[in-house]
C-alpha cells in the first residue's frame, strides 16, 4: 500500500487542530459555532478523540470560506489524507458542514462558489482553482457525522478508515486505499480576500462596485483641488 511523507511544513496553515499519525487516511473536522474561548469540553474531546483514535489531522472549522480554505492547503499537503469525517453541530449561521460536503460532491462554479450548498458566503477566492481540483480528486469520501458525532461514533469511523479490509460504518465502506499517487501540494492561502461578504459576487455588483469606486475617487479628486 502506498504510503508517502508529507510536506516538509506540513501542515502548512496554521489553525486550531491537532496533528496526530501523518500516515493515516483520515481527518476529522469538527464544526467550531462558538467563540475560541468559549469552546466546550464537549468539542474539544471530538478533537481529542479523532486524534487519539488515529487521525492525521483534527481540528475545528468555523467558517464556509476561509475555514475551508485553510482545510483544502493542509489536506493536500498529505496526500495520504483520503478521507474526511465532518461531525460537531452544523453552524445555523454559516452551514460549514454542508458547505464542506457540497464542495466535495459538486465542486464550485465560475464565481469560486461551492455550488449546491445552503451557506450564506461559501466563496473560495483566495484558493487556485487547482488547489480545489486536487483536493477533490484526493477525497474519495466525506463521511456525515453532522450533529451526530458521539465520541463512540467517531472512534469507530476513524478505525475504520485505516483497516485493511473494507469494512462497513453506518451506510458507507471504508478501508484505507492508500495515499493518492500524486506528490504533496505546498499551499497557502494567498490573503487576497479577507472578507468574502463585502466581496461582488457577480459581474454586475463588480460593475457596480467599480463604478462606486470611480466616483469616490473623482470626489476625492475635486476635494483636492479645491484645497489646493
Amino acid at each position: 500500500m502506498l504510503k508517502v511523507e508529507p510536506l516538509l511544513d506540513y501542515p502548512p496553515e496554521e489553525g486550531h487542530y491537532l496533528r496526530g499519525n501523518d500516515f493515516s487516511p483520515v481527518a476529522v473536522a469538527v464544526i467550531l459555532i462558538y467563540d475560541y474561548d468559549k469552546i466546550p469540553r464537549e468539542i474539544e474531546q471530538m478533537v481529542r478523540i479523532g486524534v487519539e483514535t488515529g487521525a492525521a489531522l483534527s481540528g475545528t472549522i468555523q467558517t464556509e470560506n476561509i475555514g475551508i480554505e485553510k482545510m483544502v492547503c493542509n489536506i493536500i499537503g498529505n496526500p495520504n489524507i483520503r478521507y474526511i469525517i465532518v461531525t460537531g453541530p452544523e453552524s445555523p449561521g454559516h452551514s460549514t458542514g454542508d458547505a464542506i460536503i457540497a464542495l466535495i460532491k459538486n465542486g464550485i462554479d465560475e464565481k469560486k462558489r461551492i455550488i449546491g450548498t445552503n451557506a450564506p458566503t461559501p466563496y473560495l477566492f483566495n484558493l487556485p482553482i487547482e488547489y480545489i481540483f486536487r483536493f477533490r480528486k484526493q477525497i474519495k469520501e466525506i463521511i456525515n457525522l453532522l450533529n451526530k458525532g458521539t465520541p463512540e461514533l467517531i472512534r469507530k469511523a476513524v478505525w475504520s478508515c485505516y483497516q485493511e479490509q473494507p469494512t462497513p460504518f453506518e451506510n458507507y465502506t471504508l478501508y484505507d486505499i492508500g495515499a493518492y499517487p500524486e506528490d504533496p501540494i505546498s499551499a497557502k492561502i494567498t490573503w487576497r480576500v479577507t472578507n468574502p461578504v463585502a466581496e461582488p459576487k457577480d459581474e454586475e455588483e463588480r460593475r457596480q462596485k467599480e463604478e462606486l469606486l470611480k466616483k469616490m475617487e473623482t470626489i476625492k479628486r475635486k476635494v483636492k483641488e479645491k484645497k489646493q
